[in-house]
């Protein structure tokens, strides 16, 4: 009886070591000095690794205030995104901040922050062009790519008389805009930063959303006090300008209002 009670006295202790070493909650990284946040492995802008061989962007600048804020040292892990969940749920990452939406689904596996950046498809043109709504479309020649999420949203929401030329894959789409074979590019905002990083002087400037797709940042589930310290930096970090500040650098735009959760 001893030996059984000892037994079970043991398993009990080994279960409650492991599901404490398991969540690594707020008070777990500031006792640790570290945190290791998921970023984008190839996603520029959000992350990508840069000219000097460290990685960087959007979602690398907010890990690393995240860091700042919680004075603790950071360790980044480039991820794909079929690594971003498995990552969380197996503590190899303590937050995935890699441009991940949330949906009822993955929303059983693991907790959801506020957004922190925005994601979407968009109508842009250079800031000379007048489009207030979908009615402006009417007698500009629009580029897009053929079968694409935005090709079926402006093909919706474009009025008639709207010249939509279609294009087979998104280089052709971009370079149709920068000869100026159309007025109108509707593309995701990522493509619509990249060609403004490359060239300035085009003026790119966002017109409407078609198709609106926020960012969270993803927390294990269990680990309540680190997600709600995330929230509270959200919300500072949108109140202080320092994510729109992000937004201007990495998405040449400033940052539209976005969801909470």
């Amino acid at each position: 009886m001893k030996m059984l009670y000892s037994m079970i006295r043991s398993g009990l202790l080994a279960t409650v070591l492991v599901s404490t070493s398991a969540l690594a909650d707020l008070s777990d990284i500031l006792s640790s000095g570290k945190i290791k946040i998921a970023v984008p492995e190839a996603f520029a802008p959000f992350g990508s690794v840069g000219a000097t061989g460290e990685h960087e962007g959007y979602d690398v600048d907010v890990a690393k205030l995240i860091a700042k804020d919680l004075g603790v040292e950071l360790e980044l892990v480039p991820v794909v995104s079929k690594q971003r969940i498995p990552f969380l749920e197996t503590d190899r990452v303590d937050l995935v901040i890699s441009t991940m939406g949330a949906n009822p689904t993955r929303a059983k596996s693991i907790n959801f922050s506020s957004a922190y950046a925005p994601f979407y498809s968009g109508v842009f043109a250079p800031s000379t062009l007048t489009i207030n709504g979908a009615a402006d479309l009417k007698g500009k020649t629009v580029g897009v790519t053929s079968g694409s999420l935005e090709d079926l949203e402006l093909t919706s929401m474009a009025p008639e008389g709207t010249n939509i030329v279609r294009f087979g894959d998104n280089a052709a789409t971009l370079a149709a805009f920068t000869s100026k074979q159309v007025e109108v590019l509707v593309t995701g905002n990522t493509a619509a930063a990249s060609l403004t990083a490359k060239d300035p002087s085009l003026d790119l400037e966002r017109k409407l959303i078609v198709k609106d797709s926020p960012c969270f940042i993803g927390v294990k589930k269990g680990n309540e006090d680190l997600l709600r310290w995330v929230n509270v930096f959200i919300l500072h970090k949108k109140l202080g300008g320092d994510l729109n500040k992000i937004s201007q650098k990495w998405l040449g735009q400033d940052l539209p209002p976005l969801p909470s959760l």
